[in-house]
């Protein structure tokens, strides 16, 4: 008997004519998530998915390894304000982080202070915090609550101290940027339209600025900011220490930032850098802009300059290009703290403070080891003290806060010291028992990609040892070592678990980004093919034992796969994909990604887009990967419309559907992946793994 066949979704003849080119929909009616029809296909699929699944050896074994991996003690995110350390932290049985507190200046691993618990607020597991901003004194935080997955917040303010809410409510603050005044009267921050009043639609884009007073009604808040090139640009804001300069940074996709710095004492605005094809971010120390830029410095470089001359032509280089890419700065009482990275291993360099002011006069910047090979995923300096935070993982250690303090150590900045543990959270897993490996193999065109992998330290590859392949490769995303379950367990059941530097990511800085965006999107497909034509060329494993796995863009990466390569692995894990590359910018908030990939409106971007459009590539009669697709019903990122048609479209076509069958799992009350509840995801985490031992033999 063959397996449960997957649920009917009939075809239907839809065909666009697109720029002179006949687009094909069949499963058009699968966009629309609330009709009847809908909900009865992602049932069934739902009730298959959980039925093959569950009927695997040891899933029950599997969620309880899971949610012991999910439950390592992690601290992220850090802000240092009026003495205080702010963080997004999760332990123990916590379903979601919270928001704590620890004294900069006191113990030396001390114990987190709970201020803001999303699910003691709203009584809903699904709340999470998307976002947090203190004020410049440590006293008050403002902070943006979501359920559901959805993303979209609303914005409250709490006193540190108590815990206690105060009546201010601000509406659609999704992923807001806030920026206090030195006194805490209020802050300047950035929200979306009322969907009431201009539609569902214009309500994802359209961010601007706005001034509120604590105690307001939103209603009369001041509109501070919206001077914006179109409709997708994503004003960010901070305010200088003496409240006198608002700096607005305005992102327009993922290749240019504009910079403009308004003068709050005199009603003027000064434009720092506009129109220029470079991402710059700066910060306000003394009557200096400080920051990082890509301009004329493609792996970036940091930059000062005059606030009253702030242009690029009155920038002074601090720290010029080099190997390293620069990632961003951190201000102390004393010094300049520069993170960047190298090969995707991130580094930490310090600088005198005065080298902002008279460069030449710097010397060498000095290093500050890191506690072994990993990614700063998070940088704070305390600006009233020489003391810093720095969130920091790798692949094998959960993330958590180091702190530099030369005074703690007895010794001048200029020679040390390095970080010290701070954040002592528990973690289930031994970096120690864990090798990692750093390969570098040759794509397509000759460019040779990094590959990390993690195993097992007594472990061996081989053509038999089961391997997952991830990669990302767009929006100068960077796969630099990051805790993961997911790799961890491969680990553990005997695997390999193998990471992709792929073009399009920012491994290696502007220029890698731009090498794998746009009409160059192949060859972040083809850089991925490589690495798994590489592992089996090299006998690390073999096409029967190989599965790849993406998520986002990610997941367009594994759909386009598969698609264009389903002889080169066993099996597939796609994660809240894109896959409809001709209607994407339709849904959602996807606008904002057409500088990334192209618009399929203008007839040569459609050209790109049409070239390798998952879903319409899928072809009948093929021996696809056994393939699990994966969305949150709730996704306000990327539609899950694109997994829906997808998924139906791959079902259809296999030819090998008993031995590599096509899964959909739909998760109610979900998202795109951020605030999903840690039992949730030790569920979905232990489907898949279920999933791979299956297809791979993990674990035989």
């Amino acid at each position: 008997m063959g397996l449960i066949p997957p649920p009917p979704a009939r075809r239907d003849p839809v065909v666009d004519v697109v720029h002179g080119v006949e687009v094909p929909d069949p499963y058009r009616w699968l966009e629309d998530g609330d009709a009847p029809e809908t909900r009865a296909w992602v049932e069934a699929a739902n009730a298959r998915t959980r039925a093959l699944l569950d009927a695997r050896p040891d899933r029950a074994g599997l969620v309880a390894r899971f949610a012991a991996l999910f439950r390592a003690g992690t601290a992220t995110a850090p802000a240092v304000r009026g003495g205080r350390v702010f963080s997004l932290d999760r332990w123990g049985d916590l379903e979601q982080a919270v928001l704590a507190v620890r004294d900069l200046h006191g113990d030396r691993r001390p114990a987190p202070r709970t201020v803001v618990d999303p699910h003691a607020l709203t009584g809903d597991a699904t709340a999470a915090l998307d976002w947090y901003a203190p004020s410049l004194d440590g006293r008050l935080v403002a902070f943006g609550v979501s359920t559901g997955g959805d993303e979209r917040s609303t914005l409250h303010v709490a006193d540190v101290a108590t815990g206690e809410l105060l009546a201010d409510r601000i509406p659609f603050t999704r992923a807001a940027s806030v920026a206090w005044a030195p006194d805490g009267s209020g802050f300047a921050y950035t929200r979306y339209p009322d969907p009431a009043v201009v539609g569902e639609e214009a309500a994802n884009y359209h961010r601007t600025v706005w001034w509120h007073r604590l105690g307001d009604d939103p209603a009369v808040d001041e509109l501070v900011f919206d001077d914006l090139v179109d409709e997708t640009a994503w004003p960010s804001v901070e305010l200088s220490r003496d409240g006198r300069w608002l700096l607005v940074e305005v992102s327009l996709g993922w290749t240019r930032v504009d910079v403009h710095l308004v003068d709050r004492a005199r009603g003027e605005r000064r434009t720092v850098v506009e129109g220029v094809e470079a991402v710059s971010s700066f910060t306000v120390v003394g009557d200096r802009l400080v920051g990082t830029t890509t301009l004329d410095a493609p792996r970036g470089r940091v930059v000062a300059a005059p606030l009253d001359a702030p242009t690029p032509e009155h920038w002074r280089t601090v720290v010029p290009e080099s190997d390293d890419v620069v990632e961003g700065v951190a201000v102390t009482a004393g010094s300049l703290l520069v993170a960047s990275s190298r090969s995707a291993l991130g580094r930490l360099t310090r600088l005198p403070l005065a080298a902002v002011r008279d460069p030449g006069a710097a010397g060498d910047p000095v290093e500050i080891p890191l506690p072994e090979p990993g990614s700063i995923v998070g940088l704070a300096g305390d600006r009233d003290s020489e003391a810093a935070v720095v969130a920091f993982t790798s692949w094998a250690r959960p993330t958590g806060l180091w702190r530099w303090s030369p005074a703690d150590a007895g010794v001048p900045p200029e020679d040390g010291p390095p970080l010290e543990p701070w954040s002592d959270l528990p973690s289930p897993v031994d970096p120690a028992a864990y090798r990692v490996g750093v390969d570098r193999y040759p794509s397509t065109d000759g460019t040779e990609i990094t590959l990390f992998t993690l195993r097992r330290a007594e472990a061996e590859p081989g053509p038999g040892t089961p391997t997952l392949l991830t990669g990302y490769g767009g929006f100068a995303v960077s796969m630099s070592p990051a805790y993961t379950p997911a790799g961890v367990a491969v680990a553990d059941d005997g695997g390999v678990y193998a990471v992709a530097c792929l073009r399009g990511g920012g491994e290696h800085g502007e220029d890698w980004h731009r090498a794998g965006m746009r009409e160059r999107k192949q060859q972040v497909f083809d850089d991925f093919a490589a690495a798994a034509d590489w592992l089996v060329a090299r006998g690390r494993t073999s096409r029967e034992r190989l599965a790849i796995r993406g998520g986002s863009n990610g997941g367009l990466l594994v759909a386009a796969t598969i698609t264009q390569r389903p002889d080169l692995c066993r099996a597939a894990v796609c994660a809240v994909p894109l896959t409809d590359m001709v209607r994407f910018p339709r849904f959602l908030i996807a606008r904002l990604w057409t500088p990334e990939y192209g618009d399929p409106d203008d007839p040569e971007e459609f050209r790109w887009l049409w070239a390798y459009s998952p879903y319409h590539h899928v072809v009948e009669g093929t021996c696809y990967p056994a393939t699990l697709v994966l969305t949150g019903e709730h996704d306000s990122r990327v539609d899950p419309a694109h997994a829906r048609k997808f998924g139906a479209a791959l079902a259809w076509a296999t030819s090998c559907g008993d031995e590599r069958p096509v899964l959909v799992r739909v998760e109610p009350r979900a998202g795109h992946g951020q605030g999903k509840p840690a039992s949730t995801q030790a569920e979905e985490a232990a489907d898949v793994h279920s999933f791979l031992r299956w297809q791979i033999g993990l674990g035989a």
